[in-house]
């Protein structure tokens, strides 16, 4: 199941931000490699939130090569934490940022990203989860904490990606039982209904990518 028509998809990719010569280089790896990454149209949103929430701070949980980082960067974020637990994938973003002269913006942290959340206090204005699908509630949790009054919280892979779309929108409209042993797409299920039913945070789904929820904290 396609998050969105092609034609939606390929009006996207044509009105979507450009990118810099050293994103091209990042794209063309997950290209070549077969990586993941969030792409324009969700990179877009990132520098847009940046922008607006004027983010001092941003934490990633899981950055891969610091694609997603870039976007922020570009949004004016003075400072993003990325985590990674493959330390070659964290070297190679390391080294990007350096070409992009980005270093002094962007650290890499390698190990288990809800590990290296406790060593910061925040506050944080954006926050990006993407680390494994199952463990994102307890990411968003250890987040809250450290999350600035009008800060948000962006989570990937709300409907693509190791999940399946189908078997998640009948939870959603129809609240049929989820397959036991899909851990992703219940781990997603279980962070939007988290999300949602925070009066602290107010969530809206959008889809771009491989669709994104971003909770705004309200108090």
């Amino acid at each position: 199941m396609d998050v969105l028509p092609d034609h939606t998809e390929r009006f996207l990719a044509a009105t979507a931000q450009s990118h810099t010569d050293v994103q091209a280089e990042m794209a063309d790896l997950a290209a070549d490699q077969g990586f993941p990454i969030i792409g324009p149209a969700a990179g877009g949103v990132l520098r847009t939130l940046a922008r607006l929430t004027d983010a001092a701070t941003v934490f990633e949980f899981g950055s891969g090569f610091g694609y997603s980082a870039s976007w922020f960067v570009r949004g004016g974020a003075d400072r993003v934490v990325c985590t990674e637990f493959d330390a070659d994938e964290a070297e190679t973003g390391a080294n990007f940022m350096v070409e992009a002269g980005w270093d002094d913006r962007v650290t890499f942290a390698v190990g288990d990203a809800l590990e290296t959340v406790a060593d910061y206090d925040g506050p944080f204005d954006a926050v990006l989860i993407d680390n494994e699908k199952h463990r994102y509630v307890e990411a968003f949790e250890a987040t809250k904490p450290r999350l600035a009054d009008g800060g948000v919280v962006v989570a990937d892979n709300m409907m693509e990606g190791p999940i399946d779309l189908g078997d998640l929108l009948a939870y959603v409209e129809e609240g049929v039982a989820l397959p036991p042993g899909d851990k992703e797409t219940r781990g997603i299920a279980e962070y939007i209904d988290t999300v949602r039913a925070d009066d602290a945070f107010e969530t809206v789904l959008l889809p771009v990518g491989s669709g994104i929820a971003v909770s705004t904290h309200v108090g």
